[in-house]
C-alpha cells in the first residue's frame, strides 16, 4: 500500500457535475454509503418482496459516477482502462487466490457448519430461489452470472473509486484506504456474521470477526490494484474473479 505520506488535498480536486467543496462532497458520499448499507441489509434480511434492494443498490452504485461526476471526475476515480494487460491478469489471479484461501480457512476452522462463511452464502442462495432440480449450469446462471456483474462493478466504482477519492480530498491516502476498506468489510457482515432469527439479530463473534478481517484484507488488495494500475478496472476484475471462484467452490464443494 501507499506509504501514507500523501497529504490531504494534494491530489487534483474531484470534479462534480455541480460544484461541491471537499467537505460537502465527502458528506454526500458518506450518506450514500450509509444508504447502500441500509439497502443491503433490507435486501438480505427483509421480507422476500424487498430482495431486489440488494441488486438495485449495486446498479445505483454503477450509475453514480455518470450521475454525479464530470468526465474529468470519472477519470479521477479511476474509471479509465489500465495501461497494461498484466494489471488485469494480476487482479484476476489475486481474486482467485483470495477466494480459494477463504474456502480453505473456512473448511479448516469450521468444516461445513453454519460458521463457515461460504456455507452461509450458499444457504442464502437456497433461501432466495427454489433451487430444487437445478443443475450446475442453472445454478451458475442464477447466481454466478449476476455475481460477476453487479457487485464487482458497483462496489469497486463506489468504494475504490468514488468513496476513496472523496476521502482523499480531506484525509491522507492511508487513512482513506483504511476507512473505505473497513466500511466495505463491515457491510459484508450482512453476508456472514449477522444472523436473524425469530428472537432477533445475533452476531457470530468468532467466524463473523474472521470474515470481517478477511474482507478487509481482500479490500486492501483491491485498493492496492486501483492505485498500482491507475485504474479501478483491475480491481473490478479481481472482485469478479473472487466471486467466480467463490461460487465454483460453493457449488462444487459445499452444495448438498
Amino acid at each position: 500500500m501507499s506509504s501514507g505520506k500523501v497529504s490531504p488535498g494534494s491530489e487534483a480536486r474531484l470534479t462534480w457535475r455541480r460544484p461541491l467543496g471537499p467537505s460537502a462532497a465527502l458528506g454526500l458520499v458518506v450518506l450514500l454509503a450509509l444508504g447502500f448499507a441500509a439497502m443491503r441489509a433490507v435486501g438480505m434480511f427483509g421480507p422476500p418482496v424487498f430482495r431486489l434492494a440488494l441488486p438495485l443498490g449495486f446498479v445505483l452504485m454503477m450509475a453514480l459516477p455518470w450521475v454525479l461526476l464530470s468526465r474529468e471526475g470519472r477519470a479521477q476515480i479511476g474509471l479509465a482502462p489500465a495501461g497494461r494487460a498484466r494489471h488485469y491478469l494480476l487482479g484476476i489471479s489475486f481474486g482467485l487466490a483470495c477466494a480459494t484461501a477463504a474456502l480453505a480457512i473456512g473448511i479448516l476452522l469450521f468444516g461445513k457448519s453454519g460458521d463457515n462463511w461460504f456455507v452461509t452464502i450458499s444457504n442464502y442462495y437456497r433461501s432466495s430461489v427454489d433451487t430444487s432440480g437445478f443443475g450446475i449450469g442453472r445454478l451458475h446462471l442464477f447466481f454466478t452470472v449476476p455475481a460477476l456483474l453487479f457487485s464487482p462493478i458497483g462496489e469497486e466504482l463506489f468504494f475504490r473509486g468514488l468513496l476513496q477519492t472523496a476521502l482523499e480530498q480531506r484525509l491522507s491516502r492511508r487513512t482513506s484506504t483504511i476507512l473505505e476498506c473497513g466500511l466495505f468489510a463491515l457491510i459484508h457482515l450482512c453476508h456472514h456474521g449477522l444472523v436473524r432469527s425469530a428472537e432477533g439479530f445475533a452476531f457470530l463473534p468468532i467466524s463473523g470477526g474472521l470474515w470481517v478481517i478477511l474482507m478487509f484484507g481482500v479490500a486492501l488488495g483491491f485498493a492496492w490494484l486501483r492505485k498500482y494500475s491507475g485504474s479501478v478496472l483491475p480491481a473490478v476484475a479481481a472482485h469478479a474473479a473472487f466471486n467466480l471462484a467463490m461460487n465454483l467452490w460453493i457449488f462444487e464443494a459445499l452444495w448438498p
